[in-house]
């Protein structure tokens, strides 16, 4: 099929197009380089350099004999997204294109404002576009586990069946985002919802957990088509974060007491994921809810995961507990349902101490690059 994705050039956008390519879709990608902005701004700079889309776009057709369509603007702007839909009609739409960071959202105002208006902005213009163009293309949004926050009830996926005063019906699962960035992905839920039931949109929405690693199928021992890796507190994820530190000597920043429980999962499960969906696509009129993670760990777990295998390579890891600088519960009741996606056939890559080798096998390579004034920068949600 042909399968546009709005925010190609990010951690998970480029793996993408390069997995679905491989699969035998035709992609195009659109980016306006917001990431790599956003972090120039704030010194973050990924641990390596990373060639831009049409490079990329080169590197990978040499390689593979697939080609990426690529497209560079900023779809805040209609006519930038109309474009694009005008010059690539997709069969299916990988929406990616958000400032993606819950620390850079709680930062100041400035950057509240930015991750409002990006992201939801960027979501209508994505429905009006289709609605236009395409009525019948396939929405495939990444969401957050995070929209659904800590309740103390187990969590479906997506929607919850409610008996109230000798009544029934069917809801939206209560959300209850923990970061602006959050309630971003909440209120992209919402408005994709509402589309869906005025216009007859099919959407899916996939609530994805913490992904971590760097090595694809795809990419192998081709630095120059890794993904945007970020080791900061601002848009590094966890794992990634404590194997970076575990490498640079600095002790694994854990917040508070460190039993936050998430789903995770590997960068190549998020490809599957996405594939999957794209290829099982949700009906007319339906919005499709799948909870996107293979494992759930405390912050705990990982980091005693981190140092176990760490000490296997003479690293003398250390573990830091940090006062949290996030309004969260430390201690909760953790029980997400996510079968669907293992229904539609996921063949999940557990963490194990081989995996976290293997990320740290490729992060020696790097250890000279490593800035450690980066890692942490005490962004308080108070």
């Amino acid at each position: 099929m042909r399968v546009l994705i709005l925010g190609g050039d990010g951690y998970l956008g480029w793996p993408t197009a390069m997995h679905l390519t491989a699969k035998g879709h035709e992609v195009a990608v659109v980016d306006n380089y917001l990431r790599r902005r956003l972090c120039r701004e704030e010194n973050v700079e990924p641990l390596f350099d990373v060639p831009n889309l049409h490079e990329r776009a080169r590197i990978w057709e040499s390689r593979s004999g697939c080609k990426v369509r690529v497209f560079i603007g900023d779809l805040r702007r209609w006519e930038i997204m109309a474009e694009v839909f005008q010059s690539f009609i997709p069969d299916a739409i990988v929406h990616y294109a958000e400032q993606p960071s819950a620390p850079y959202s709680m930062l100041n105002r400035r950057a509240a404002a930015l991750t409002l208006s990006n992201n939801l902005e960027i979501t209508a213009n994505l429905i009006f576009a289709v609605r236009e163009w395409c009525p019948e293309a396939h929405i495939v949004k990444l969401g957050t586990m995070g929209e659904y926050g800590t309740p103390d009830i187990d969590i479906e996926e997506g929607w919850i069946d409610i008996e109230h005063k000798g009544r029934r019906d069917r809801f939206l699962y209560p959300r209850q985002a923990g970061s602006l960035y959050h309630t971003t992905k909440i209120m992209d839920t919402d408005l994709l919802w509402f589309y869906v039931r005025m216009w007859d949109l099919r959407v899916t929405d996939l609530m994805q957990g913490p992904v971590y690693g760097l090595v694809t199928e795809e990419n192998l021992s081709e630095l120059r088509l890794f993904p945007f890796f970020n080791y900061d507190e601002i848009f590094g994820t966890v794992l990634n974060r404590f194997v970076v530190q575990a490498v640079a000597g600095y002790p694994l920043t854990v917040y508070g007491q460190g039993g936050q429980t998430r789903g995770y999962l590997n960068i190549k499960d998020t490809l599957s994921c996405v594939r999957l969906a794209l290829e099982n696509p949700a009906g007319k009129g339906e919005l499709r809810i799948f909870n996107q993670f293979t494992e759930t760990f405390s912050v705990n777990q990982l980091a005693e995961k981190v140092k176990e295998v760490g000490d296997q390579f003479n690293l003398g890891v250390n573990i830091n507990h940090l006062e949290n600088p996030r309004i969260e519960k430390e201690d909760h009741y953790y029980n997400p349902a996510h079968s669907r996606l293992l229904d539609l056939g996921l063949q999940p890559h557990y963490l194990t101490d081989r995996t976290i080798s293997e990320i740290l096998e490729k992060i020696l390579q790097f250890k000279e690059r490593i800035k450690k004034e980066q890692i942490f920068r005490k962004i308080s949600w108070n």
